[in-house]
């Protein structure tokens, strides 16, 4: 009975993965995958216990009949006899049971090998097809490992049975062996040392990815590698060879002591020729001229490097830029596209505000961090953040198990904010929102089935004119009527039937599923619904990007996910730790362990979208050229579809990946330096500078005391923006990240400087099926080595000791109940102006009531001036002397009763307002009058901050304030 019901569950888990796979119409992936593993779980099975079994019987059946045995063998043969068929196909099945598995999960390597292309280019070293290092290499050294196991195994089984029934016997110091086990035995260790020199003659090859080679200079054979290591495993494979011989000519002639001492050589070999011999080139020789011996090494770890990773010479545009540092009045002319598209809405910490705003009900939830894209509004490319409403079944009031099953099974709506601009009192201001959703991207179906936070399951559907129970939204038009839904798609499997019912109960421990009155001939259970997760699930050999984002896309709320493929064996390549690559203050709680960790190959092959409604997997071979991607291709037939199946709008949303450069910026950290010697002696090694926004600097500078300690700062994540970098003709959407010198650097001193700016074209373009000719181009801005251009830490510390900004930001963070804290943003760091402008939105969240961050002021910071505006207009005009050169999209929108200048606010009130606030059109002279006053007091207030005369300041608000009563007063 238990074995019936084991079964039974095996056999649902199975069912249920080909009923998922059907649905989505990737049978052919979890069928091959069957396939593979079942084969090679028999090939395993067999490999091992056939040997095993055969030694086994060979050493019984040829046993001396008449051998004298010990008092204690005959007990043991005693005991063993009864048995002895079940030992001796028992024992053979289990240990095959073992190696089917551990051969099984092989499957990838194996499909590889059988699906290996050639790539078109040759290591250094040998001049083999970097292909036989990606596809052929691993899989040979896992199969020759495999068989020396099953020989090893076979060799003992053959010497305990030779010694149970009497081959073997130990008289004193004496041991005799029979011709027989000595034939099997001798023959047994021939072959397996056969095999080790097969071993040794492959380990020669590992030495050019293997991380341990290079004496931890560089992935890959340095010197003492090329000049000793391989050699002498071309030594070592011969001598084994040599060593195997001997045992065959022992298995002919009897006589043990040639291969006894053949294998002492071996041993003594392995030891000086493997060991000593390398140890002492590299101390002796190579570490004292290790620059010159190793310069030819470095260099191909150089050049393998960038290859490997799309960082060579020929993807990187390196520019030298000697960034100004004197803010002069107009200095952003020239960059006013560039400017009008800096973002102030920082998308890690707003979420709370979308909540406040956008959320609705205690059900819908958004994600911790909000994601950026980019919509063409009224004929304007716009760079927004967005979220998704997921449903959030912690929050139902009344949580049952039919609740949870049956009525909340989605979430509902987009939500879409201008990443630019900022309404009277510092909230965002959306352009996709509400529930019935209403907006500039007329989304056909906002409803969410499929998403991050989606639960586990679901069952949905039902027959036409059967009252739906889904819950959609609450509260529409005004009615405060419930508005419900049923689920019209193909999006699950069915569980219409009893027997799918009775599975899918016990998948899920659900009692709902099999007796329910909810489940109908036209229900569906929706699971597996993370869109990682189904990406994950239909290209298994994809490493998924850690952060989806959802786009409309054609009318519909689709996710969008990047899959990388990956290798561990490209020759030369430094070898990487993804998840120390991809951490930083965004990640550290999104990673996933991910199952190969360390690796020296990477490429973007793969864009995939999952629609949120249908659950639909789409994969698009992004970079069909990749020879890892082709070999899968081939594995998997008619699973990835071409680039050219990509629609315009698809494409205008589609962005380079977050992952995939901060892979390429831990590289560049590095790798950035092409010449060998300059490379060895590390003076320009770089790093990604931490976070001042999350670390103890930047909680300073907001004069909070929440900082963290010295040993949790996290890196600087990666930030996409709209602009215009040196070699560019026009503005684009980019993501891009800063250096400063390493912390290795000798000058602890300078140790926050900037050194290095790194961006990429992230825009695909809106051509269907055609990406743009810059997507996916890196720039690098190098700064000169006497530079003294503040890095984003040393611009926090600049932040936080100007008194003018730490007096405005003190009466901000009030703190304690009633009171308020300050909450710093990201500090955007942008090439304009011929130097860097740095940007930092503050933001104020309550202590009490109500707690949600609204942008209240605007840092900048330019060389050595700093400021702060209540808007990002007026704070750059005041860093610039008055005049910036350019408008923002938020000027007029500040507090204070200030959003009467040029910006779209209309004084003192909470909304946008519609009037320019020029007063030329209508009103009486005395409006006109006002409005004028509060027009010069404007400026009056902007020319004081630029020359810190808080004085003057504190006299031109009060003017201000005055002016824009009097004109509420004159406009009735």
């Amino acid at each position: 009975m238990v074995v019936l019901l084991i079964g039974f569950f095996l056999f649902a888990g199975l069912y249920t993965d080909a009923l998922w796979f059907g649905q989505l119409g990737f049978q052919n992936v979890l069928f091959t995958q069957w396939a593979a593993i079942a084969g090679l779980f028999v090939v395993g099975f067999l490999a091992m216990a056939v040997p095993v079994a055969v030694s086994i019987q060979l050493a019984y059946r040829l046993r001396p009949v008449y051998a004298k045995l010990t008092a204690q063998l005959d007990r043991y043969q005693q005991v063993i006899e009864p048995l002895r068929r079940v030992v001796m196909f028992g024992v053979p099945a289990v240990i095959g049971l073992f190696a089917g598995v551990s051969a099984a999960a092989r499957w990838q390597p194996i499909l590889l090998l059988l699906h290996s292309q050639p790539v078109g280019r040759t290591d250094p070293q040998f001049g083999l097809d970097i292909g036989f290092y990606l596809f052929v290499l691993p899989a040979l050294h896992g199969i020759v490992g495999f068989a020396s196991a099953a020989l090893v195994v076979s060799i003992i089984a053959a010497v305990a049975t030779s010694y149970l029934y009497g081959a073997i016997r130990v008289l004193g110091r004496e041991v005799r062996v029979s011709r027989t086990a000595r034939v099997q035995i001798a023959v047994t260790v021939a072959v397996f040392l056969a095999l080790q020199a097969v071993s040794l003659f492959l380990d020669q090859f590992t030495t050019l990815y293997d991380p341990s080679s290079g004496r931890g200079l560089i992935t890959g054979a340095g010197y003492a590698d090329v000049n000793a290591v391989i050699p002498g495993r071309l030594i070592l494979a011969v001598i084994a060879l040599l060593v195997a011989a001997l045992f065959v000519v022992t298995a002919i002639i009897g006589r043990w002591r040639l291969p006894l001492i053949g294998s002492a050589l071996l041993v003594v070999s392995s030891i000086v020729v493997g060991s000593v011999f390398p140890w002492a080139m590299y101390n002796l020789q190579v570490r004292p001229n290790e620059g010159p011996l190793e310069r030819q090494y470095i260099q191909r770890a150089i050049d393998a490097t960038g290859d490997a990773y799309g960082v060579g010479k020929n993807d990187v545009e390196t520019t030298s830029y000697d960034a100004s540092t004197d803010a002069q009045q107009g200095a952003l002319q020239q960059d006013a596209q560039t400017t009008a598209n800096i973002r102030i809405i920082d998308p890690a910490i707003v979420q709370p505000t979308f909540g406040q705003f956008q959320q609705f009900r205690q059900y819908y939830s958004f994600p911790r961090r909000l994601d950026v894209d980019r919509y063409r509004i009224d004929g304007t490319t716009q760079d927004a953040v967005v979220a998704v409403r997921e449903l959030n079944q912690d929050g139902v009031s009344n949580p049952t198990a039919y609740n949870d099953a049956f009525v909340y099974t989605h979430g509902y709506g987009l939500v879409a904010a201008y990443g630019n601009r900022r309404s009277a009192d510092g909230a965002p201001v959306f352009f996709e929102s509400n529930i019935p959703t209403t907006g500039s991207l007329n989304i056909e179906q906002p409803r969410i089935y499929f998403g991050e936070d989606s639960p586990t399951f679901s069952v949905v559907g039902a027959p036409s004119g059967t009252r739906p129970i889904e819950l959609d939204y609450a509260g529409g038009t005004g009615t405060g009527t419930q508005q419900s839904n049923t689920y019209d798609a193909e999006g699950g499997p069915s569980v219409g039937n009893l027997f799918n019912r009775v599975v899918y109960a016990m998948k899920f421990s659900s009692d709902q599923i099999l007796l329910s009155d909810a489940v109908n001939e036209q229900s569906q259970i929706l699971y597996d619904r993370n869109p990682v997760d189904r990406v994950q699930k239909v290209a298994p050999y994809l490493t998924v990007d850690s952060d989806p984002y959802p786009s409309v896309v054609n009318g519909r709320i689709v996710w969008i996910v990047d899959g990388y493929t990956t290798a561990t064996s490209y020759p030369y390549s430094s070898s990487q730790s993804l998840s120390n690559a991809l951490r930083d203050t965004n990640q550290n709680d999104a990673l996933a362990p991910y199952v190969t960790d360390q690796i020296n190959y990477m490429r973007n092959s793969v864009k995939a979208t999952v629609d949120a409604y249908t659950g639909k997997v789409t994969l698009y071979a992004w970079d069909a050229n990749d020879p890892v991607l082709k070999a899968w291709r081939s594995v998997f037939p008619n699973t990835v579809q071409s680039i050219s199946e990509m629609s315009a709008d698809l494409m205008s949303h589609v962005r380079y990946p977050e992952d995939l450069f901060r892979m390429q910026r831990e590289v560049l950290s590095r790798y950035h330096v092409r010449d060998a010697a300059s490379w060895f002696t590390g003076d320009d090694a770089w790093q990604t500078p931490p976070d001042p926004s999350a670390s103890g600097a930047g909680a300073a500078a907001a004069g909070t005391t929440q900082q963290q300690p010295a040993s949790s700062t996290t890196f600087q994540p990666p930030y996409y923006l709209t602009m215009q970098l040196p070699g560019q003709s026009a503005p684009s959407f980019s993501l891009y990240s800063t250096y400063i010198p390493s912390q290795n650097a000798s000058d602890a001193e300078a140790r926050g400087i900037l050194t290095g700016y790194l961006a990429v074209d992230a825009d695909a373009g809106t051509t269907q099926g055609q990406k743009r000719p810059d997507y996916g181009k890196l720039r690098l801005l190098e700064l000169p080595r006497n530079s003294q251009v503040q890095g984003p830490s040393q611009v926090q510390g600049q932040f936080q000791s100007d008194t003018t900004i730490q007096q405005q930001l003190t009466l901000l963070n009030r703190g304690g109940s009633g009171g308020s804290t300050v909450r710093l943003g990201n500090l955007l760091t942008i090439p304009v102006g011929g130097g860097f402008l740095y940007v930092q939105p503050v933001y104020v969240q309550s202590s009490s009531g109500s707690t949600y961050p609204l942008l209240r002021k605007v840092l900048t910071s330019f060389g050595t001036q700093a400021q702060i505006g209540d808007t990002l207009d007026e704070s750059l005009n005041a860093l610039f002397g008055g005049n910036s050169g350019t408008d923002t999209p938020d000027a007029g929108a500040g507090g204070s009763g200030s959003g009467s200048g040029s910006g779209s606010g209309s004084g003192s009130g909470s909304g946008s307002g519609s009037d320019n606030g020029s007063g030329s059109t209508t009103g009486s002279a005395a409006l006109q009058a006002a409005l004028q006053d509060a027009q010069d007091a404007l400026e009056a207030r902007q020319a004081a901050y630029a020359k810190n005369d808080l004085v003057a300041a504190a006299e031109a608000d009060r003017q201000l304030q005055a002016a824009v009563e009097r004109a509420i007063q004159a406009g009735g």
